[in-house]
């Protein structure tokens, strides 16, 4: 037996397999994309909000919670704490207005919660309550999510503190006008700025729209405050205060 010898472990167990022992390569590590924000959507069809859920958690949110009452809304958000709520504004079991009245328990609650209602119809009195609530708050029609890359940027703008307005709104308040416009001092150009900024898009974003530079639209946005008379203070977003001045302008 002196004259015996065995195969180094690695070489033995490497032609067990019928392959050469050759060094195990090191893992890859992959890293892992950071979350886009913790979601809660609450809408009793089942068929949009199981759409939902699937869209949002193949794109990099966190969907921590869905429900498709009204009454398990607000337990689900005071358990999670969201950074984005999507409501429904019509919901069980009157379905009228469920929804928004859960949504202003949310914002007078966790303020710092952002906030899309969703409706199939233009609904322009609750839309403009909950924009008057504050940063952080958006309203869409349904068939918006069907631009899902559009979608998906909306949603983050309001994670990030925007407020979003669906397009058939704004169009549907610039076709009713009154008599005393707050508006009426401002250019065409600096009313399509103005459009734009409730729809919640940044400077950069207004930019590329009308193909102008940030800085044009910068200054632009500087004329709007000035003419609207919005004062600079600590407490109030000029450019949400200009956005509600457009939102009840005729």
């Amino acid at each position: 037996m002196g004259d015996s010898w065995e195969r180094p472990t690695t070489e033995r167990h490497a032609a067990a397999f019928g392959r050469s022992a050759e060094p195990t390569p090191h893992p890859v590590l992959v890293p892992v994309a950071e979350s886009r924000g913790r979601v809660l959507v609450a809408d009793d069809d089942v068929l949009l909000r199981e759409g939902l859920v699937s869209l949002l958690s193949g794109n990099g949110f966190d969907v921590v919670g869905q429900c498709g009452d009204s009454n398990e809304l607000l337990p689900l958000v005071r358990r999670h704490r969201p950074d984005l709520v999507i409501v429904d504004i019509r919901m069980p079991p009157t379905r009228t207005t469920e929804g928004l009245d859960a949504a202003r328990v949310i914002r007078e609650e966790l303020p710092e919660t952002a906030i899309l209602v969703l409706s199939a119809h233009v609904e322009v009195e609750q839309a403009t309550e909950l924009l008057a609530s504050g940063r952080g708050s958006g309203y869409l029609l349904k068939d918006r999510i069907s631009d899902v890359e559009d979608f998906l940027a909306t949603l983050d703008r309001i994670v990030k503190g925007g407020a979003v307005i669906d397009p058939a709104l704004v169009q549907e308040l610039l076709a009713a006008r009154r008599v005393e416009d707050p508006l009426r001092a401002l250019s065409p150009r600096e009313r399509e700025v103005l459009a734009l900024m409730a729809e919640g898009r940044s400077n950069s974003g207004i930019g590329r729209q009308l193909w102008v530079s940030e800085g044009t639209v910068e200054k632009h946005v500087r004329s709007i405050l000035m003419k609207l008379r919005i004062s600079e203070t600590s407490v109030d977003h000029r450019r949400v205060l200009a956005v509600l001045t457009f939102l009840d302008s005729p």
